[in-house]
């Protein structure tokens, strides 16, 4: 686990990745007049910041008999009063330029991720349901949140120092020529270099440090399902293995910390010596110069600024580069599912929907797996009104029937009718309005108990909410809560018991008022109690509407209209119940007498 980790913090892009990752400027589009504004406010901010090492090089050897550094006609550079005048009139100036550049950029960025982010919502909402069998939730997560969050931090701050580093090297590296190009000669033969060599120390030792944790959250990991599962480690005598197993992984702590400690230690004396020794040296050089008359005063301590300005630019450059790499492979990870298509909505409306339904011969197999075929040549018809149940034993295709009923995936072979038009040519959204799930396992969001009701018809009153709660027979237990329909029921529900969240969810579908009702195991997982009032509450519902009834209890569908006995994705038998019953060859006596 942690060498995958290891392995992902590497960025490797191809032009493919900047490509895709382009895809991001037309979110700046909408902005880029002010933000071209921004650039220039940075563009200036950066310029007036490199006269701080020309006038405080002027300050510090402020000499009449020099030359000033550069000429600014009747003013005097060598009076250090006019000079600091000079200095503060420079500050506040890039001060202003300085503080539009950061609101202009802070503006712009917020603008452009409240975008980025509403398109990334509304895109993975509207995926196919395929698209999450393929992507795992938690990195799907991550790319909307973690990965915006890198934009932001660019946005913001980290191509703009980006750019000012550039600016700094160029303008610094302009003026150390102009005092003197030998100078120059020397200042980059020795400054640069030292940059980079401790900037390779520096990564290095970051190397063994994140080995060193993850060795140590792995063996933290040991200790954590040891001390859990002490019951186990002792039931097994396996004492001795888990000790061996949790010093291994602390030796190999040990031994990187200390390989961490020399190279902390080289590196310590490397500035000492070389990066100290280095400076040493060109500023003896400079100095050299100086005395031999090559520079004045004032060009040689100007000359020590810019080289500081310089060797923390080349420092700097690196890491910054390095973040943005990561931005542009976080930009190309959210385009990547920016670009993947949505779900289909265009198509027809159901006209006067009656809720008959009719599989035609429907072959299926799912997307990742289409050498399997899950449903093979299915054809079954569902009056208006009536039950249809669907029995078998786990496999057999029942919950796929009910996806392809909401249209969740689409048929390879077939088609399915909904009254006598062809589920392929209506849209999407009119035909799940048709439709309400109850399933086995209800998942409430994190709101209220009104809020999750209405979640069936968004737009209706209060009565209508009570009326849908009584026939969930849900209205007794609401009402015992001190908030009663303002009780927040927590994260997917957990507050609530389970035969209360199944009579949350029915009374969100009887809001919905569907044609079509589907019920997957809604009762399965409860008490006796809980599932007297829940299927009294499902039968109210299922009056006067298509229902589908997905059962491995063979007693919950004995009053239904049609049962089809699924085996390996084909119906071997369907029928009433006293007919199916009294086939003692049939697959459905088999299903009855193993559970009774």
């Amino acid at each position: 686990m942690f060498g995958n980790r290891k392995k992902r913090e590497k960025v490797e892009l191809s032009k493919e990745s900047y490509k895709r990752a382009g895809g991001f400027l037309r979110f700046l589009k909408p902005y880029s007049g002010i933000y071209t504004v921004g650039w220039l406010f940075l563009v200036f901010s950066s310029l007036t910041a490199m006269l701080f090492p020309a006038l405080m090089g002027q300050l510090i050897g402020a000499n009449p008999e020099e030359e000033p550094i550069f000429d600014l006609g009747s003013i005097d550079l060598n009076d250090i009063n006019m000079l600091l005048i000079v200095m503060l009139v420079v500050f506040g100036t890039q001060a202003f330029f300085s503080f539009f550049r950061v609101w202009i950029f802070s503006t712009v960025t917020e603008k452009v991720l409240r975008d980025l982010k509403r398109r990334s919502f509304s895109a993975l909402v509207n995926m196919p349901l395929d698209f999450f069998n393929k992507n795992k939730v938690g990195e799907l997560t991550s790319r909307v949140a973690t990965d915006i969050n890198l934009l932001q931090e660019s946005l913001n701050t980290t191509i703009a120092e980006f750019f000012r580093q550039f600016v700094t090297i160029i303008v610094a590296l302009v003026a150390i020529i102009y005092f003197g190009w030998e100078l120059a000669l020397w200042m980059l033969a020795v400054v640069p270099l030292l940059a980079i060599i401790a900037i390779i120390f520096g990564r290095y030792i970051r190397k063994l440090s994140k080995s060193a944790q993850n060795e140590s959250a792995s063996s933290n990991a040991i200790l954590d399902e040891v001390l859990t599962g002490i019951v186990n480690v002792k039931a097994f005598t396996s004492e001795s293995y888990e000790t061996n197993r949790f010093v291994a992984r602390i030796h190999n702590v040990m031994k990187l910390n200390i390989k961490s400690g020399l190279m902390r230690g080289l590196f310590v004396s490397f500035i000492i010596f070389g990066m100290f020794g280095g400076i040493a040296f060109v500023i003896w050089k400079a100095k050299s110069m100086q005395m031999d008359g090559y520079i004045t005063g004032n060009e040689f301590n100007a000359f020590i600024l810019y080289t500081i300005f310089l060797g923390a630019s080349f420092g700097a450059i690196p890491d910054l580069y390095a973040k943005i790499q990561k931005a542009i492979g976080a930009t190309e990870h959210l385009m990547g599912i920016l670009g993947e298509p949505s779900e289909a909505k265009e198509g027809e409306e159901l006209k006067d929907f009656k809720g008959r339904v009719r599989f035609d011969h429907v072959v299926f197999r799912y997307p990742q797996r289409e050498e399997i075929t899950v449903l093979d040549g299915i054809s079954f018809d569902c009056n208006v009104g009536e039950t249809t149940a669907l029995v078998g034993s786990s496999g057999a295709g029942k919950s796929t029937i009910s996806s392809l009923l909401m249209r969740f995936y689409e048929v390879s072979q077939g088609t399915i009718y909904f009254d006598d038009q062809n589920v392929n040519e209506v849209a999407v959204e009119n035909l799940r309005e048709q439709i309400a799930i109850v399933p086995q396992e209800v998942i409430l969001f994190g709101g209220t108990i009104k809020e999750n009701i209405l979640y069936g018809k968004q737009d209706a009153t209060e009565e209508e909410v009570i009326a849908a709660a009584k026939k969930a027979n849900a209205f007794d237990f609401i009402k015992e809560f001190p908030d009663q329909f303002e009780t927040m029921v927590g994260d997917r529900g957990i507050q609530l018991s389970g035969g209360q969240k199944q009579r949350i969810a029915i009374a969100r579908a009887v809001l919905k008022n569907p044609k079509i009702l589907i019920l997957d195991e809604a009762t399965s997982a409860l008490d006796s109690e809980s599932e007297k009032l829940v299927q009294d509450a499902l039968e109210q519902l299922m009056k006067d509407r298509t229902s589908f009834v997905i059962a491995h209890r063979l007693s919950t569908i004995k009053n239904a209209d049609n049962i089809l006995v699924l085996d390996k994705g084909k119906i071997v038998e369907q029928g009433k119940h006293k007919d199916l019953i009294a086939n003692k060859d049939g697959a459905y006596y088999k299903l009855n007498n193993i559970q009774f």
